[in-house]
């Protein structure tokens, strides 16, 4: 059973985070008073902010309508039906806090006359508890790990589905057998905690961790159709897609390297791709930029985006370069690259970036799958089914780096098609250096 408390714990906001709750565009800069207000807020929680972590594993059952966790039993609907779903034999109990202190300062400075001060203050105190939570969930994914199962995404009163009124009940279940709480916590009636920048949490375990990442998208955000709402971490949608089973899909090997012409084309034409045609197309057309290069090479651009399995299923996206040679050697994969999209700040609530994040970033970049090979060995690849959109594990990061491959290949050999083989494409390789049909700069 797990039980830790942390009264000092890091304090990381991220700027974006800051500027999503503040109400700002992802893409506005922070300058002139603002700037100001921010940095001073910042800069007056590290100095006399108190924040402080609670966790404790406790019992769960699920019985018909309803969740025992420990003594308390519940009815929320979408609690129970999170857990059901991924078939949770335990949960984790969380409290996080960011202290009596900057709820206490923003009152006086409110008494004050200083209403910009007090509203900067308010809002890092709102980004200091969800950092608190998401770091929590880190801590809870890694020991999770350890004995082969993994988190769901945490559910809270006030939440879709879940009273708040429950707050009182969840805090019994918290304090019950807990030797004490890092910092001080109350729940009133109404079911408001004070200090009011505090949260409560249950974070589900499974040994099901398939089943894990098929609930990760089921977070509020995706089934709330509140489009202005300025806290929406992932987009509004009625259906998730459905992702094919490679393991039924990919192609046989062949023996040998597969460099000769087929048919006239360097590329397979009757390719077998884990994926069906409708998205590749889609994909090739939306998410690849492929340029042809003088020295007849291809230099190719794809954008994915994911979201991370925990952390109330945030957004992130990744971007990869991949370097072929010319036709004539099969596309040899010559350089591969994958790093974080430019202003994305989703990856850094991945479990394994929180835990560590220069290993995990040293990880994806010593990762460079077929480097030297042909890229008709894309089709021959044999890897694990793993569909998650974080980049946490290297079986996750391989099935991205399939996929990637897969559109390249299918969008040079839609090509060479449509050019009408290899000898074609040789005579017009010197005139077509740019933008391959069918592609857009991402």
């Amino acid at each position: 059973m797990i039980e830790w408390s942390d009264n000092n714990p890091a304090v990381n906001v991220l700027e974006g985070e800051y500027k999503r709750l503040l109400g700002f565009p992802t893409d506005y800069t922070l300058e002139g008073r603002t700037r100001e207000l921010a940095d001073w807020a910042r800069h007056w929680y590290r100095e006399n902010g108190r924040p402080w972590i609670y966790a404790r594993e406790v019992e769960l059952e699920l019985a018909g309508d309803e969740v025992r966790l420990g003594p308390a039993i519940f009815t929320a609907e979408r609690l129970r039906t999170q857990l059901n779903d991924a078939q949770a034999a335990h949960a984790v109990v969380v409290a996080v806090s960011a202290g009596k202190e900057c709820e206490e300062w923003a009152r006086q400075l409110w008494l004050e006359g200083k209403p910009d001060e007090y509203f900067f203050l308010e809002v890092f105190g709102s980004v200091v508890v969800e950092h608190l939570v998401t770091y929590t969930g880190a801590r809870i994914c890694a020991w999770a790990e350890e004995g082969a199962r993994a988190v769901l995404p945490h559910y809270s009163p006030g939440y879709s589905g879940w009273d708040t009124a429950d707050q009182n009940r969840l805090f019994a279940a918290i304090v019950n057998g807990a030797k004490q709480l890092p910092g001080e916590l109350r729940v009133m009636e109404s079911g408001m905690l004070q200090p009011k920048k505090s949260l409560l949490a249950v974070f589900g375990i499974t040994e099901h961790v398939e089943r894990v990442r098929r609930s990760a998208t089921l977070v509020p955000c995706e089934n709330c159709h509140f489009s202005p709402c300025q806290y929406r971490r992932a987009p509004y949608q009625h259906a998730s897609a459905q992702i094919e089973d490679v393991g039924q899909l990919q192609a046989r090997d062949r023996n040998g390297v597969q460099t000769d012409l087929i048919n006239g084309f360097r590329l397979d034409q009757n390719a077998r791709y884990s994926i069906n045609v409708r998205a590749l197309r889609k994909w090739s057309q939306e998410r690849l930029q492929l340029r042809m290069l003088e020295d007849r090479s291809v230099e190719a651009r794809f954008r994915y985006e994911g979201t991370t399995c925990s952390n109330l299923g945030r957004p992130l996206a990744y971007d990869y370069v991949i370097k072929l040679d010319g036709a004539e050697s099969g596309y040899r994969v010559r350089e591969t690259l994958c790093t974080p999209a430019p202003g994305d700040t989703g990856h850094a609530a991945m479990c394994e970036y929180i835990n560590n994040g220069e290993r995990l970033a040293a990880a994806i970049a010593s990762e460079r799958p077929l480097l030297g090979r042909p890229l008709n060995e894309a089709l021959m690849w044999k890897r694990s089914f793993n569909p998650a959109g974080c980049y946490c594990d290297s079986e996750s990061r391989m099935h991205k780096w399939g996929l990637v491959l897969e559109v390249i290949h299918y969008a040079l050999a839609k090509r060479e098609q449509e050019l009408g083989g290899l000898n074609r494409l040789n005579e017009l390789n010197g005139l077509n250096q740019g933008e391959c049909t069918g592609t857009r700069a991402i």
